[in-house]
């Protein structure tokens, strides 16, 4: 597992396998997440980037908002 240390300035770099793996680029942005004592990194994609990500994903499994409510009637 990579690992990386914080520098005196508070930055990471993160290494260059991970960054090809993940297809990083110079001033990607990231959202960061905090869970107890673990911090997550997650890239933020531009829009064109994750068009199509969901392609053929069934949503019919899914309950609706109607469904949900129907309990407390």
């Amino acid at each position: 597992m990579p690992s990386v240390t914080l520098s005196s300035k508070f930055q990471l770099s993160i290494p260059k396998a991970i960054r090809e793996e993940m297809q990083l680029h110079a001033g990607q942005k990231f959202a960061i997440i905090t869970k107890g004592d673990t911090i997550v990194l997650a890239p933020i994609r531009r829009l064109d980037e994750v068009r199509g990500l969901l392609k053929g994903a069934n949503p019919g499994k899914y309950r609706d908002h109607g469904e949900r409510l129907e309990r407390y009637k």
